[in-house]
C-alpha cells in the first residue's frame, strides 16, 4: 500500500515538474527584460554642457563662477583702457623728447613744444619755476640740484600715474587659481554627499558634482592666466615709457644747464607758466 501511494506522489511531482520550470523561465525573462529599463534609467546623466552644468550647479559654485567671469572681463577692460592709454603716452613723449632734442636752450624748448598737459610740459614749467626762485643764486649747482629733484618728484607722480589700474591684473592673476580650486573643492565635496546619500557609486550621481568642479577650475585658469600675460605686457610698456620721461628729464637738466652757463635765466624765469594738470 505504502509503495503505490509513493508511486502516484512521485508521477504527479513528475508531471508538474513542467510546470514549474516553466514558471520559474517566465519570471526570470521579465526581470531581464525590466533590468535594462532600470539601468539605463540610472545611468542617465544630467546635462552636462557648461550652461547646463552652471544652472545645475551648487549656489556656492554659481557664485565662484560668476565672481571669475567678472574678473575676466576686468582683466580684458584693464587690457584695453591700459593699451590704448600707453600708445597715447608714448606717442607723445616720442614727440616732446624730439624737441627737447631739438632745442638749445630752455625758452628755444618752450616755443617748440606743445607740451602743457603731458610729463614734458611739466618738466618745463618746474624748470622755470625753480629758476625764477633762484633768481638772487649764484650757486649754479645748488640751482641744478633744486630743478633736477623736482624733475624726478614729476617723473615718479607721472609713473605711479601710468600704472593705476595694473594692480588689479596681480590681483586677479595670484588669486583667481585659487578661488576655482575652492569651487572644484565644493564640487567634489557635494559628490561624496551626494553617493552618501543615494548609497551608490553610481555615474549619475558622482558625475554631475565632478563636472560642477572641473568647471570651476577652468573657468579660475581661464580667468588667471591672461591677468598674468596681461600684466606682464603692461609692464614692460610702462618701463619702456618710464624710460622716455627719464630722457626726457634729463633732456630739460641739460637745456637749464645751459641756460646758466649763458647766464640766460633770468629770460628765462620771466616766462609766465603754463598751468599744467599735476599728476595724481
Amino acid at each position: 500500500m505504502t509503495a503505490v501511494l509513493l508511486n502516484r506522489l512521485s508521477a504527479r511531482t513528475a508531471s508538474a515538474a513542467p510546470l514549474l520550470l516553466a514558471l520559474s523561465a517566465s519570471a526570470a525573462i521579465g526581470q531581464a527584460s525590466d533590468s535594462p529599463t532600470i539601468t539605463a534609467a540610472a545611468e542617465l546623466p544630467r546635462d552636462l554642457t557648461p550652461w547646463g552644468m552652471y544652472l545645475h550647479a551648487d549656489p556656492l559654485v554659481k557664485a565662484v563662477l560668476i565672481g571669475l567671469v567678472f574678473a575676466s572681463v576686468v582683466t580684458w577692460t584693464v587690457w584695453l583702457a591700459k593699451t590704448l592709454e600707453l600708445i597715447l603716452a608714448r606717442a607723445r613723449a616720442r614727440a616732446d623728447l624730439r624737441a627737447l632734442e631739438q632745442a638749445q636752450w630752455l625758452a628755444d624748448s618752450i616755443e617748440r613744444s606743445d607740451a602743457t598737459k603731458s610729463p614734458v610740459g611739466a618738466f618745463l614749467q618746474a624748470a622755470i619755476i625753480e629758476c625764477r626762485l633762484s633768481l638772487a643764486d649764484s650757486d649754479r649747482d645748488g640751482i641744478k640740484e633744486r630743478i633736477a629733484s623736482r624733475l624726478e618728484r614729476i617723473e615718479a607722480a607721472w609713473g605711479r600715474r601710468i600704472m593705476r589700474g595694473t594692480s588689479v591684473l596681480a590681483t586677479i592673476g595670484a588669486t583667481a587659481p585659487f578661488v576655482g580650486l575652492f569651487g572644484t573643492v565644493w564640487g567634489i565635496m557635494n559628490s561624496f554627499i551626494n553617493i552618501s546619500k543615494e548609497h551608490t557609486t553610481n555615474l549619475a550621481v558622482v558625475a554631475p558634482g565632478i563636472a560642477e568642479a572641473l568647471l570651476a577650475t577652468a573657468f579660475g585658469l581661464a580667468a588667471a592666466i591672461p591677468a598674468v600675460v596681461i600684466y606682464n605686457m603692461l609692464a614692460r610698456a610702462i618701463l619702456s615709457y618710464r624710460a622716455l620721461l627719464g630722457d626726457a628729464s634729463a633732456a630739460t637738466l641739460r637745456l637749464v644747464s645751459r641756460d646758466l652757463s649763458r647766464g640766460t635765466v633770468s629770460t628765462v624765469a620771466a616766462r609766465r607758466p603754463t598751468p599744467v594738470s599735476a599728476a595724481e
